[in-house]
C-alpha cells in the first residue's frame, strides 16, 4: 500500500500508505463510502525472469496451439524483496500462472504472442470470445492454484482490516471463473459479518444475456456495471434523431435486473484513444446522466472525466460539473413519490416525480431532434416549475388538475423542479 522500499520507491504511483489511509478517512468523514479496485486476473512488474516451457496460442482462438513446446524467459518471479515476509510469505513463480505475454529472450517481437505454460489449461466459466478469454494481458494468474487462492482470500480480509474500506470493484471478471469470485466474496464477507461489504464487477460486454448468466454463476453476490446501457447511450449519441428514445432501456441490466445494475455513462476504458473506446458524444452526455441520476432504478456512477474534464492534448474532456451538480441536487430533493413515464414519442421522452408531503415534484423532458413539448400531469397542483438546467427561463405552472405542457430545447433536455 506504499510502506516498503520496492523498485526504487516507497510510495506507490498514487502515494504512501499513510496518505491512502488519510484519504479514506477524509472521504468517510465527508459521508462517503470507499471501494477498493481489485485486479486478480493478471500481474505485471515481476522481479526476476524464469525459464519456462510454453506453447504459443492463437491470439484469436485460445483453444488452438500453434507451436511445438519450447522454452522462454518469462517475468514469472514475484519475490517482493521490499516486503519480505510481512503480511504474506507467498513468492510467485511460473507455477502460479497459466500464460504470459512476453519473452525476455525476444523483448520486441514482430507480433503479439500468448505463451501458455505447458500442462496448464485456461479456466472454464469464462466468456467464450476468442475461444476462451482467460488470458487478457501480462502474466495471467492461475486462480485454480491452491496457493494463489489462499493468498487472495487472505488479501481480501487483510485489505478490509488495514484500510477500513466498505467494498470492492472487481476488475475484468469476464476473464476469471465466476465461482472463484463468488467464493472469494463469501470468504471476505464472512470475516466481517457485522457489516455490509458492497461489491461491483466489471464485466465488459454489451450482451445482456452474458451478464445475467454471470449473475447466476455468482449467485447475485456481486452487482455489475451496466455496459449494455452504456452502449445504448453511445448509439443514441451517434445516431441522433434516428435513434428511438423509447428503446433506451431495452436489453439493459437496469431494465431487466435493476437491483443488480450499476449504471454509468462513460468511464476510463470507454474514453477516446483507449482500447475499449466507445465514447458518448457530448451533446447527449447530459441526457444520459439524467437517465441514470433522475430515475429510481440502478446505482448510478459518475465518471471523473465527465465531472471535472481534463486537458488532454488529443481528446480533452468537457466538464459537465455544473449541470451534473444540478441533477444531483434534483435527485436529493425531488425524486420522491411515484415516477410516471411518458415514453410515447421516438424523439421526445419524459417522466414525472409526483413528490410527497416533504418533497416537491419534478418533471424531466428530453429531445434528440427539434424543440419539443409534452403534456404531462403532476397530481396535487397547481405547482410552478423552473428549469434548473437554465435552458428555458420562463417558468411553467400546472393547472388545478396538475396538467401542463412541459418543453425542452432542440437536442437538449430540461429538468423542471417545483419549489417547496
Amino acid at each position: 500500500l506504499g510502506e516498503f522500499d520496492q523498485k526504487g520507491t516507497v510510495r506507490t504511483k498514487y502515494g504512501t500508505r499513510d496518505q491512502l489511509l488519510a484519504a479514506i478517512e477524509a472521504a468517510r468523514k465527508a459521508g462517503l463510502q470507499v471501494y477498493a479496485d481489485a485486479v486478480f486476473n493478471h500481474r505485471m512488474g515481476g522481479d526476476e525472469t524464469e525459464e519456462v516451457e510454453v506453447e504459443e496460442i492463437d491470439w484469436h482462438d485460445r483453444n488452438q496451439v500453434i507451436s511445438e513446446p519450447y522454452r522462454i524467459r518469462a517475468w514469472s518471479r514475484y519475490l517482493f524483496p521490499g516486503r519480505g515476509e510481512s503480511y504474506s510469505p507467498l513468492k510467485l513463480n511460473h507455477e502460479h500462472f497459466t500464460a504470459f505475454g512476453a519473452d525476455a529472450n525476444d523483448p520486441d517481437p514482430e507480433e503479439r504472442k500468448i505463451y501458455k505454460v505447458v500442462d496448464k489449461s485456461f479456466a472454464g466459466e469464462i466468456l467464450l470470445e476468442y475461444g476462451a478469454h482467460d488470458y487478457l494481458m501480462g502474466a495471467s494468474v492461475d486462480l485454480s492454484h491452491p496457493e494463489v487462492r489462499q493468498d487472495l482470500m487472505h488479501w481480501g480480509r487483510w485489505m478490509v482490516e488495514q484500510t477500513g474500506i466498505d467494498g470492492f470493484r472487481l476488475d475484468a471478471v469476464k476473464h476469471m471463473p465466476g465461482t472463484f469470485v463468488r467464493e472469494w466474496l463469501e470468504h471476505v464477507r464472512a470475516g466481517f459479518s457485522d457489516r455490509e461489504l458492497f461489491a461491483v464487477a466489471e464485466y465488459w460486454s454489451g450482451h445482456l444475456e452474458e451478464l445475467k448468466e454471470y449473475l447466476d454463476i455468482t449467485e447475485r453476490s456481486v452487482m455489475l456495471f451496466d455496459a449494455p446501457l452504456h452502449f445504448n447511450f453511445q448509439r443514441a449519441s451517434n445516431e441522433g434523431a434516428d435513434f428511438d428514445l423509447r428503446t433506451i432501456f431495452d436489453d439493459t441490466l437496469v431494465g431487466d435486473e435493476p437491483d443488480m445494475a450499476v449504471t454509468f455513462v462513460d468511464n476510463h476504458d470507454s474514453q477516446p484513444d483507449q482500447p475499449l473506446a466507445s465514447w458518448v458524444e457530448d451533446w447527449f452526455k447530459l441526457h444520459a446522466y439524467a437517465l441514470i441520476l433522475l430515475r429510481e432504478r440502478g446505482y448510478p456512477c459518475i465518471f471523473y472525466g465527465d465531472y471535472y474534464g481534463n486537458d488532454g492534448k488529443q481528446h480533452p474532456l468537457t466538464s459537465h460539473r455544473m449541470l451534473i451538480d444540478a441533477f444531483l441536487e434534483a435527485r436529493r430533493a425531488h425524486t420522491f413519490g411515484e415516477c410516471h413515464d411518458y415514453f410515447d414519442d421516438p424523439n421526445c421522452i419524459g417522466w414525472v416525480w409526483t413528490g410527497d408531503q416533504q418533497h416537491p415534484p419534478m418533471a424531466v423532458l428530453m429531445s434528440n431532434n427539434e424543440a419539443d413539448s409534452k403534456r404531462m400531469n403532476v397530481p396535487g397542483g397547481p405547482h410552478t416549475f423552473h428549469d434548473v438546467t437554465g435552458h428555458i427561463e420562463q417558468p411553467i405552472t400546472t393547472s388545478d388538475d396538475g396538467d401542463a405542457d412541459f418543453s425542452c430545447p432542440p437536442g437538449k433536455l430540461s429538468v423542471w423542479c417545483a419549489r417547496g
